[in-house]
């Protein structure tokens, strides 16, 4: 039985008979809604305490709630709940087996095109089926997933159809008789089975819609009530969109001489500015907009006097007019009707508005709207600024024609005298369609400008009743779920789960200044009557008072959250979507600082549908994905157990490699998992010693030395001896290896990038330079100028044709020239082929190397520090790799002061986008007390 069919049958039988839960039986399930809004209701005084409690009055947040599955505020009844599930799930599976995942790292690839998906729109959205294929691979049947920044709740909606069959066959999936799921090479990796869902957001707009999509719902008994709501509403509203059917400009009317009527689909409305030449007023659309060409002009002329002008030279034409919802007079940007979009018979014609359009709308501007509507002031925020300045919008109601609020006022009396809920949610769903933010453009491909409150010169006013018969068909397409989720308005800095409760965690949160969630979604919440509270909103937002750091100390709080409720080894993934290098090791040092270990992270190609790993900040530009874990308990005992020693930095590798993926590639290709190699394990341990307040214990030099004695290698990556045969195993049938691909903007990727060219093949000076110089274009504005020949003598060796050929030359000659092969290894002429050649050494030498170049780095920064201690400017120019190293070394000996000081004196945004700095620069500062 498919998950669509289970919920036709829980929704016929849905208020028929019994109801349990909880423990408790009741008659039905409203009275299972009565008896716990009255046990929320007694709860209310000691939750509103509780950071991130919403904005509203008691009522409207019982009436908004459904509990205990939904509250539209803390839901104090998560941890009985949990509880619960979890009986269910030992009775349904029996005892956990040993739990262990890999990172998920296969490709992903999910359009947006589904009914689910289009229902209703949100700022930001994750395709439910691509968080299927996350929710598959890391948890099992029964296990209770968790999503703290929820929005519509497509976690929930995910995790439930991870039970249908036919969804998971949709993945690409194949799925045997007993539940067994095979991935795309054929092999079994997870079992057919919903999970539960535990959704959390600060917005209630959010989690009303979530709950909403996460319920069982009657359709068809959702359907006629739509039905008969529209057709009641058509009966009071609908004169408002008529208008007279007109030909070649002559108005139409029948053989009895009465006016042949259309019904209006939309009406466009322009600015209107003035002339700064003639003081004349000009309509936007008459004097711009070129329609038999399809074309908007940026500058026009002025009809009256000629001149030549543009928006931004011209002023706004402004009215003034009483508002009867305010009971005051307003001033606002003048808008006129200039097109309207109307049908006949079944045939779409357009107008210019004539008297008797402009006599309708000015009836309609002097009629009394008999029925609540919100009429909210706007908050002080970055977005809503806009369209109080650029058009007067100051309150709610201004972002809707009369008749358009006229018509939702109705429906919005009509839909809380019904007990379906997903009727409000039908209401919200075409809520922005029918505002002044729905740009009109000439090819008719209409919208708003996403992220904003934008109100554009040509708007759309669209019919809400069409819109709402639109969304109608979309919402009865959706196929709902056959159990409850369990959801809760508040701060994921707070949350009410017991620790090492949750199994799987799925995150796609705020990222920085990209969106603010909490003013976006006031024009639903004003109809919801239940607000966001936005003081532990997690952006960046000036007017907030929110820095980057502020959202840096939000998102820790967040992360450590989800930290202590997740179960140790098991795993949380975070979507991250922004442009910007400093967000991007914001998240990083957050997640750090929450104890998390970061284990994968991957760029989505969204071309291809594919992740490839993430190598510099500059990968930021595309959407990535952070997989991190709770360290198992046997690793978190075995850190503890040798920390202050050198064994620490050997347990902590132990431990991460046996969570990272064995071999990651497929179809006769593979790639090299970057968290694999040296570097960037020592770099993680680093950051996990620094991030618990422990010394370093092993220098750069020293580690890599030791990672090649106690570790096998494999295509310079790194393995545990049990890991190893595997890899090799898949690796003889690699036909194809691919390299990291490397974009160079610093020091540390630019030896990178020469690592990889002679891993390749062992190269001459000559060789490398002129490709050299093209990588090294894009180098920081701050970065001191290195030189090919410095980085070359610090990192590589060269064999300048004395003493025997090293073994890494002698194996690419061979490969390559056949004709050298017979010659001996001591061949005057294979030592000429031989001779100026750089190459990658082998660890000793490599150890060695490492040691020079430090000392080179720390001599570099030293001087940074005495040109400090002359002058209060701040440095511009200077090696980062030097004050990495001075960093560093400062920190082994608790020496805070000189971080701080010097990390003070470098630009902020360097700060910011440089990970390693950021993280000693902040651990420093807390060391401090700053």
């Amino acid at each position: 039985m498919t998950l669509h069919q289970q919920a036709s049958l829980f929704n016929s039988q849905k208020k028929e008979g019994p109801v349990t839960c909880l423990g408790r039986t009741f008659a039905n399930d409203e009275a299972r809604r009565a008896y716990f809004t009255e046990e929320l209701r007694k709860q209310l005084p000691e939750l509103r305490k509780m950071e991130g409690f919403p904005i509203g009055e008691d009522e409207d947040i019982l009436a908004l709630s459904d509990p205990p599955y939904y509250t539209a505020c803390p839901n104090p009844f998560i941890h009985e709940i949990m509880k619960e599930w979890e009986a269910e799930k030992k009775s349904l599976y029996g005892e956990e087996e040993e739990y262990h995942r890999e990172p998920f790292a296969a490709d992903v690839k999910e359009g947006k095109n589904d009914p689910i998906y289009n229902a209703h729109s949100y700022h930001t959205k994750v395709p439910h089926k691509a968080i299927m294929r996350y929710i598959l691979h890391y948890t099992n049947p029964g296990d209770i997933v968790f999503d703290g920044f929820a929005g519509t709740g497509m976690t929930g909606v995910a995790a439930q159809l991870c039970g249908d069959r036919a969804v998971v066959e949709s993945l690409g999936y194949q799925v045997w008789e007993d539940g067994t799921i095979l991935n795309e090479e054929g092999k079994p990796f997870s079992r057919l089975g919903a999970r539960k869902a535990v959704l959390n957001d600060l917005s209630p707009a959010a989690t009303f819609i979530a709950y909403n999509y996460n319920t069982p719902v009657d359709v068809e008994a959702f359907r006629q009530e739509a039905e008969r709501i529209l057709e009641e509403v058509d009966k009071e509203c609908g004169w408002m969109y008529e208008t007279r059917h007109v030909i070649d400009g002559v108005p139409q009317v029948d053989a009895e001489g009465n006016p042949v009527m259309g019904r209006i689909n939309y009406t466009v409305w322009s600015d209107v500015f003035i002339c700064p030449e003639c003081s004349e007023e000009l309509v936007f659309w008459e004097v711009a907009v070129d329609q038999e060409k399809g074309k908007v002009h940026d500058s026009f002329l002025c009809p009256n006097c000629k001149a030549q002008l543009t928006k931004k030279r011209c002023e706004r034409a402004w009215v003034s007019r009483y508002d009867p919802e305010l009971d005051e007079t307003v001033k606002q940007a003048k808008q006129v009707p200039v097109l309207i979009n109307y049908t006949y018979q079944k045939k779409r014609f357009e107008k210019k508005p004539d008297s008797f359009d402009l006599d309708l709308i000015r009836k309609i501007e002097e009629s009394e709207i008999s029925y609540w509507v919100p009429i909210e002031k706007l908050p002080n925020g970055y977005n809503t600024q806009q369209p109080i300045k650029s058009h007067g919008t100051t309150h709610v109601h201004h972002f809707y024609t009369k008749r358009n609020l006229y018509l939702l006022s109705v429906v919005y009396d009509k839909i809380n005298k019904s007990n379906i809920s997903l009727l409000k949610i039908w209401l919200t769903s075409s809520m922005i369609r029918t505002t002044k933010l729905y740009k009109f453009t000439l090819d008719r491909k209409m919208g708003t400008v996403s992220g904003t409150y934008y109100i554009p010169s040509l708007w759309t006013e669209n019919s809400s009743a069409k819109l709402l018969d639109r969304k109608l068909r979309d919402f009865c397409k959706v196929g709902f779920p056959s159990n409850y989720s369990l959801i809760s308005t508040n701060s994921t800095t707070q949350l009410q789960h017991a620790d090492n409760s949750l199994d799987y965690i799925f995150l796609d949160p705020p990222f920085g200044a990209n969106l603010m969630y909490s003013e976006l979604n006031f024009l639903w919440e004003a109809w919801l009557k239940v607000f966001t509270n936005n003081g532990p909103e997690a952006v960046e937002n000036s007017m907030q008072g929110k820095t980057i750091d502020d959202y840096r100390k939000l998102m820790t709080e967040c992360f450590q959250e989800a930290y202590r409720v997740l179960k140790p080894g098991r795993w949380m993934t975070v979507e991250f979507s922004n442009s910007k290098a400093s967000v991007w090791n914001t998240i990083q040092q957050a997640l750090q600082e929450a104890d998390f270990i970061i284990a994968h992270v991957a760029a989505l190609d969204k071309k291809q549908g594919s992740f490839k790993a993430v190598t510099t900040t500059t990968a930021v530009k595309q959407d990535l994905v952070i997989s991190a874990y709770k360290p198992t308990e046997q690793m978190a005992h075995n850190l503890t157990n040798a920390a202050g020693s050198a064994e620490s930095a050997w347990q902590f590798v132990k431990g991460h490699l046996a969570q990272l993926a064995t071999f990651i590639g497929k179809k006769g290709e593979a790639v090299v998992d970057i968290e694999r190699t040296p570097r960037i394990l020592f770099d993680r341990m680093v950051a996990y010693h620094v991030q618990n307040g422990y010394p370093v214990p092993l220098s750069s030099a020293e580690f890599q030395a030791q990672t090649m004695e106690r570790f096998p290698m494999r295509d310079g990556m790194v393995f545990l001896d049990t890991q190893v045969a595997e890899y090799d195993k898949k690796r003889i049938l690699v036909k194809e290896f691919t390299q990291l691909n490397l974009f160079v903007s610093d020091e540390t990727s630019a030896i990178e990038w020469l690592r990889q060219q002679l891993m390749k093949k062992p190269q001459t000076r000559q060789d490398l330079h002129p490709e050299f110089t093209k990588q090294i274009q894009h180098l920081a504005k701050h970065e001191k100028t290195f030189e090919l020949d410095e980085l070359l003598k610090q990192n590589f060796l060269c064999y300048e044709g004395e003493g025997e050929i090293p073994d890494q030359i002698q194996s690419y000659l061979n490969r390559n020239y056949p004709d050298l092969r017979p010659l001996a290894k001591d061949d005057p002429i294979r030592v000429e082929k031989a001779r100026n050649r750089w190459y990658v050494p082998d660890p000793n030498k490599q150890a060695d190397l490492e040691k020079l170049r430090e000392k080179a780095l720390l001599r570099e920064f030293n001087r940074y520090e005495e040109e400090l201690g002359k002058s209060r400017k701040k440095l511009k120019v200077f090696r980062t790799e030097a004050v990495r190293a001075g960093f560093k070394k400062a920190w082994s000996e608790k020496d805070y002061e000189t971080i701080v000081q010097v990390g003070e004196r470098l630009p902020e945004k360097v700060i910011n986008e440089d990970d390693k700095l950021l993280m000693y620069f902040n651990n420093a500062q807390i060391r401090l007390g700053l």
